[in-house]
């Protein structure tokens, strides 16, 4: 396998371009990747056969683990049935139960529409374009602005990327996309000025806690002021639960921990707990009712896949997981034990600092001895998640904030390897950048 290895890495440094990835340091001759070719619940094997829990659900999307027996049948039973057939023009049963389904996790008549997408950013995007042609048709054509908060991050595609708050990411493109107004807060968005409110669409926010943005976890109760705030004001709520939806914060969706309703619900990632790429973004029905009429007044906006029959199906055996075993039941002793874990690291290591949770979210930042930060261009958060590999820990940080997402499935005595696991990593990498002088 050693030579399959060898040769894989080479064809993917010479052929492939990786996301979010400065492809000179992966290129570079001294950096060997791992090539991940297998996974069972929360562990992921590599080509030389070494072992990893999965610490961040594979980019925060794989909710009942890796290889689960029910979703793997559903999946192949359909496929000896059909893959892929037109969502414009014809329809299945899949995509009316999947959408009733989804429906109904909230109070009648509430959300009341689904429109099928491909993943996160395409959710926004529905979201986004629904929201302008909606302000248009109800004859509020000024009113087409959007707000969203600093440092958010709602998708790569043109408009879910306008509304983006990370410069880093976002700024490049700016000059194509629309009127966006950030705000760091419920205090800086009420003191808008008047005329940015007048002008204002939609709201988007990622609810209970941001991902991008260092794993930042709202102040409890401001998603319910925020509801408020916006339909006082004729406002629309657009909520981006592409990472904290299906059971992320405890929860079904996010929003549930306040008992918010919103005007469009966006998700995707955990969806299909992450075996196939689908998004569905959720609708109130007074938005659909204003796309009704003559045939000028569609949604002309779609994908080639939208409601995918091999997604649906397995769209609902992830549902049916979530029934048959109780997942939301066993998460508080997981959640509970992830803190305590993560107050006793923190206040043990000499490289932790604070640590921000939200369920089964969690982000902890890297630090010196004295507390203080490491200069970003030491990639100590890089260098840390490299090191945990040789403890069988797979994460990314978000700069250096280690993030802690496993799957939901996750049993209490992985959750203690993991942890331990993390800290001898921060050890291993931060002692040695002490010696090089770092």
């Amino acid at each position: 396998m050693k030579t399959s290895t060898k040769r894989w890495i080479e064809l993917d440094k010479k052929h492939c371009w990786h996301p979010f990835t400065p492809q000179t340091q992966w290129c570079s001759p001294d950096f060997e990747p791992l090539m991940l070719v297998g996974g069972k619940g929360v562990w992921l094997e590599d080509s030389e056969g070494r072992r990893y829990i999965d610490g961040n659900s594979s980019i925060w999307c794989n909710i009942h683990g890796h290889g689960h027996p029910a979703i793997i049948a559903a999946m192949k039973a359909q496929l000896d049935r059909v893959c892929q057939t037109s969502y414009l023009g014809y329809a299945h049963p899949l995509a009316s139960e999947l959408a009733a389904r989804l429906c109904g996790f909230f109070p009648d008549g509430a959300l009341n529409r689904v429109f099928f997408s491909d993943d996160g950013s395409t959710a926004l995007e529905v979201a986004i374009k629904m929201e302008r042609q909606f302000r248009i048709q109800t004859g509020q054509g000024p009113r087409q602005g959007f707000i969203a908060f600093d440092n958010c991050y709602h998708g790569d595609t043109m408009g879910a990327a306008a509304l983006g708050g990370v410069s880093l990411y976002f700024d490049r493109y700016r000059a194509a996309g629309f009127r966006v107004t950030h705000v760091s807060s419920m205090d800086e968005l009420q003191n808008l000025p008047q005329e940015v409110i007048d002008g204002a669409a939609a709201v988007v926010i990622e609810p209970i806690v941001q991902g991008v943005n260092h794993i930042n976890v709202w102040p409890q109760g401001m998603l319910s002021q925020l509801r408020q705030w916006t339909e006082q004001r004729g406002i629309h709520l657009i909520l981006d639960e592409v990472m904290t939806g299906y059971g992320r914060t405890g929860k079904m969706f996010a929003c549930m921990n306040e008992n918010v309703v919103p005007d469009f619900l966006c998700s995707a990632k955990g969806l299909t707990s992450g075996y196939t790429p689908m998004a569905a973004t959720l609708i109130r029905e007074e938005i659909y009712e204003a796309f009704l009429g003559d045939a000028d007044r569609a949604f002309y906006y779609g994908h080639t896949f939208t409601a995918h029959q091999l997604g649906c199906a397995t769209a609902m055996a992830s549902l049916d997981v979530f029934q048959n075993e109780r997942v939301l039941e066993a998460m508080p002793p997981k959640i509970a034990l992830m803190r305590q874990l993560a107050e006793q690291a923190c206040r043990t290591s000499d490289y932790l600092g604070a640590f921000r949770q939200a369920g089964m979210v969690m982000g902890i930042d890297l630090t010196r001895r004295d507390g203080s930060p490491w200069p970003v261009d030491w990639n100590m958060g890089t260098r840390a998640c490299i090191a945990m590999r040789a403890h069988q820990l797979l994460t990314r940080p978000i700069v250096d904030t280690l993030v802690v997402m496993p799957p939901l499935c996750i049993s209490e005595d992985e959750i203690r390897m993991m942890f331990d696991a993390l800290v001898r990593g921060v050890e291993d990498a931060c002692r040695a950048a002490e010696q090089l002088g770092c």
